[in-house]
């Protein structure tokens, strides 16, 4: 493979720049690297896929002509519990409703794996077909997470979330009402009381229709669908639907109140989610969401974010 064909997205690019020195470093020798696993994993690396922000990807033709993908991870601002989280998510799934792991490599940060199709965003499909496309994917991949695995669980996420909130809401000037505010805090506390190691499932913590690919079956008849780039968390299945409530927000701007319920009840039943736990995810997700997006900049979005939590709060 040439050096010159690795190509990453400008996403990604502004994502390393913000590791200072280590960031670029890791840019330069990022040719070499590829070539090396490739070496190592006897692969044919092919073009460069532009969609990841955090990783390079491309395609990859295994010795024996299997279609993959490879994709190394750039570095993270701290260790690598993430990318480790990746690699231990993918192989509890074991290809249930998660692309397949073919090889990983933890110190390369490289990760092998099946091809797939394209993004179920990419289909102009509507967010309802979306909604439930993504729910019965899901049902198929909350796999049963063994005790020992050291996965970060729903307790640690809810307690993150309620530190997040708190510093944010503050450094932004109190952007929403101190009744959403305390409701977010109320219901992280909620989801946080609530996690039970000896139920929990494998939850992917950012299941969204870009995280969402066809698979290449053909045949068959019926188009499936697999989830890429997990977060990897042991959870309550209603984890993952917080991001549903969270997306396609100006369908519920009419009535932000009432549709978001209707969403509730929409994910419960494809789901058997409980509708409680999936109400306090979506408002968690959609404020720290919004509270993220107005510190980024992205100040429409946000304040759309913060106007649907305020009608939440009512509730």
């Amino acid at each position: 493979m040439d050096r010159q064909e690795i190509v990453v997205s400008e996403m990604m690019r502004q994502k390393v720049a913000t590791l200072g020195e280590t960031g670029e470093q890791w840019l330069m020798a990022l040719p070499a690297l590829v070539e090396e696993i490739a070496q190592d994993w006897q692969l044919e690396v092919g073009e460069s896929l532009l969609g990841g922000s955090e990783a390079f990807v491309a395609r990859a033709t295994t010795i024996d002509g299997f279609q993959a993908v490879i994709k190394v991870a750039m570095p993270p601002a701290e260790g690598n519990t993430v990318f480790a989280s990746e690699i231990t998510g993918l192989k509890l799934a074991n290809g249930r409703g998660y692309v397949r792991l073919l090889r990983s490599d933890l110190d390369r940060r490289a990760l092998l794996l099946e091809a797939l199709g394209p993004s179920l965003q990419d289909m102009g499909l509507s967010s309802r077909a979306q909604i439930e496309i993504i729910c019965a994917t899901l049902r198929e991949s909350w796999v049963r997470v063994p005790l020992d695995t050291g996965l970060f669980n729903e307790e640690k996420a809810a307690q993150w979330h309620t530190k997040f909130i708190g510093s944010l809401w503050q450094q932004l000037g109190e952007p929403c009402s101190r009744r959403a505010f305390e409701t977010a805090l109320l219901f992280t506390e909620n989801r946080a009381r609530a996690y039970d190691p000896a139920t929990a499932v494998l939850v992917h913590g950012d299941a969204h229709s870009g995280n969402t690919l066809q698979t290449l079956t053909e045949g068959s008849g019926t188009r499936s669908f697999k989830l890429i780039d997990p977060d990897g968390l042991a959870a309550g299945p209603a984890c993952d639907l917080g991001v549903l409530m969270r997306d396609w927000l100006d369908e519920l701007l009419p009535d932000p109140l009432k549709l978001g319920l209707e969403r509730r009840d929409l994910l419960s039943r494809l789901t058997g989610a409980d509708p409680q736990a999936v109400w306090e995810w979506g408002f968690i997700q959609t404020m720290s969401t919004g509270l993220l997006m107005l510190r980024i900049g992205a100040t429409g979005q946000g304040r759309t974010m913060l106007q649907v939590v305020e009608a939440w709060s009512r509730a």
